[in-house]
């Protein structure tokens, strides 16, 4: 599928983004897997439309390995950890503070600061406090200033780049291109657009749901209704 990859650009935190570099595929790649077993090709959009909604209602989800997306993502590094745990259809390649130094001085300046829920420890809730919200950022900011110089002080001292960037902080911000599947995606939303997972994940999220809803409003529309296990998207 051929596609204006210059509009095909997501503004993400402060710094991050989501872009397409590439797609494999749309709605009716799914029915033309499915409709495989029985010899069968494209049929009518009623009965093509008709048949993703079957699919994904009674989780028949092969079919849907056969859309892909490639994207290149800027994102925090702490963000990157835990998209990395989605191994299962999703091949990522990151950029390596090995070998460059390229852009080793962004990092995540967060616009709001939350506080632990004291009722649950997987859950944080935004703090309105400016003076604590002051307070924090500069402690963040501080880290980070530090943390950069000193990565400078080493690079110029000749220590190697695989040692110097040991002491660069998880929100400096990384890069990586990530080949998936429509299938794969479905089960990343579930757990990423969710209001359980960590605020900075759930607008990447956020970002590839959109992304899935403009090149297979089909498929996408019956996940929501059927399959969705979050909380963000309807």
């Amino acid at each position: 599928m051929k596609m204006d990859i210059e509009s095909e650009f997501i503004k993400v935190l402060d710094k991050g983004f989501v872009s397409v570099v590439d797609i494999m595929g749309d709605d009716r790649s799914a029915v033309r897997a499915a409709r495989v077993s029985h010899g069968k090709d494209l049929s009518t959009e009623e009965k093509d439309r008709k048949l993703i909604n079957y699919l994904i209602e009674h989780g028949h989800l092969s079919p849907f390995e056969h859309i892909t997306f490639t994207f290149h993502v800027k994102a925090p590094i702490f963000v990157v950890r835990q998209w990395f745990r989605h191994r299962i259809g999703m091949s990522p390649n990151e950029i390596s503070r090995r070998y460059t130094s390229k852009n080793a001085n962004e990092f995540y300046i967060p616009d709001h600061i939350r506080v632990q829920d004291t009722n649950n420890k997987q859950s944080s809730n935004v703090y309105s406090d400016e003076q604590l919200k002051e307070e924090a950022l500069e402690v963040i900011e501080d880290v980070y200033k530090k943390s950069y110089e000193a990565y400078e002080k080493l690079i110029n001292m000749g220590v190697a780049r695989e040692m110097a960037r040991i002491i660069l902080p998880v929100g400096e911000y990384t890069e990586f291109y990530l080949t998936t599947n429509a299938r794969a995606l479905m089960h990343f939303l579930d757990l990423r657009a969710s209001s359980h997972a960590q605020w900075e994940i759930q607008q990447y999220a956020k970002a590839l749901a959109r992304f899935f809803q403009k090149t297979c409003p089909w498929s996408y529309e019956a996940y929501l209704k059927h399959q969705y296990k979050g909380d963000l998207l309807k």
